[in-house]
């Protein structure tokens, strides 16, 4: 019998195996709306899509069991996150994102309600940033569940890793250390239903105070600074930038490193959250070391001409962004130095990387004479 076109609807709590790859992916086409800019959308072999002179590309994978576990919150903000951190690495090089496509590896037990849920965030974050998704792949694995998402997005004026010169300030947006520090409480057992509600306390020592929400919320649903990064491209203020996703420890020698220079931080001036701070004396770690090696912030660091701070800062004024001076950029070779007072130490980065044996990571300072 032919295919009638009409997609029936599917149990939710059927597994992959029952619905099978022609069937899901009927399903997920049914759901995805086609935007502007879409030649050939969803069902050909390849999308055609319009894009501008300069087209910027970027991927990035959310795996089961080494970025998050299912049971640290609802489905949901899974697929917000996978599209988020793609967005943050286009915004970065003052970008604007357009489209996007998916690839599912999904376990045979997996249900379509779970894979609906994370299309739920994934669907949510892509209408709230502009953006189309425009195809994908599925593929059975025996494990983990992992989405990847491959990101385009158009530029004129781009922002590079490379570009830092001598006598920059290093500049971050935001505040730092929130994330880490709700992943150190997802990592110890603290879990919260979908209403909020804590069920399991984990290292949490006391009551369930909105800091420790904020900071888990921090982990799960990160809010890059999107429409600031966007409009550095309409300003000539900063030579460098990139994301903090990895710590600014090592983000900071990573830029470095592109741009042939040294740079230094001041202890003091480092942005560490409000709630992070807050939950260090309910079980919470070091906010300190949390901000400067945590990692999945998502804000911006950059290299800024100390003439251009003040303009830059009214640039982020528009979104009530926080913008802090935290050092110097020096000539190379590329290394870190941290100031405490007078004095200058270096400072070893101890950012995430992957491959690397996760117990030679010391939540200490990192910093050493």
């Amino acid at each position: 019998m032919a295919d009638s076109g009409v997609v029936l609807p599917l149990d939710p709590d059927s597994t992959m195996a029952k619905v099978g790859e022609r069937g899901l992916l009927r399903h997920l086409r049914s759901r995805i709306p086609q935007g502007p800019g879409v030649l050939v959308g969803i069902g050909d072999d390849a999308a055609a899509v319009e894009t501008g002179p300069l087209t910027l590309v970027t991927t990035d994978a959310l795996v089961e069991g080494v970025h998050f576990e299912r049971a640290w919150g609802p489905a949901h903000l899974v697929g917000r996150k996978a599209l988020t951190v793609n967005l943050s690495d286009i915004a970065a090089m003052a970008g604007i994102p357009r489209f996007a496509v998916v690839s599912l590896c999904l376990p045979a037990e997996t249900t379509l309600r779970f894979v609906d849920e994370v299309y739920d965030g994934l669907l949510e974050r892509a209408a709230e940033s502009g953006v189309t998704l425009v195809g994908g792949n599925v593929a059975a694995t025996p494990g983990p569940f992992t989405i990847e998402i491959t990101l385009l997005g158009t530029g004129d004026r781009l922002l590079r890793r490379e570009g830092a010169r001598a006598g920059d300030l290093v500049v971050v947006t935001g505040a730092l250390g929130a994330a880490a520090a709700g992943l150190h409480f997802l990592l110890g057992g603290t879990r919260f239903g979908s209403e909020g509600v804590m069920e399991e306390a984990g290292p949490w020592a006391g009551e369930a105070p909105q800091a420790l929400m904020t900071c888990i919320r921090a982990q799960l649903d990160p809010t890059p600074p999107l429409a600031f990064a966007r409009a550095l491209a309409e300003h000539e203020l900063v030579h460098a930038a990139m994301d903090l996703s990895d710590g600014l420890s090592g983000d900071l020698l990573t830029l470095c490193q592109e741009s042939g220079v040294s740079a230094w931080i001041d202890a003091s001036t480092l942005p560490v959250d409000a709630c992070a701070t807050q939950l260090e004396k309910e079980g919470g770690a070091d906010p300190f070391t949390l901000a400067l090696h945590g990692g999945e912030d998502y804000q911006l660091l950059m290299a800024v001409p100390p003439a251009s701070l003040d303009a830059l800062r009214d640039v982020a004024v528009v979104w009530d962004l926080p913008l802090t001076s935290v050092g110097e950029f020096g000539p190379g070779p590329p290394e870190l130095k941290m100031k405490f007072g007078e004095t200058l130490r270096r400072l070893r980065p101890m950012a995430h990387e992957h491959f690397k044996d996760p117990g030679s990571r010391r939540a200490d300072l990192g910093a050493e004479p």
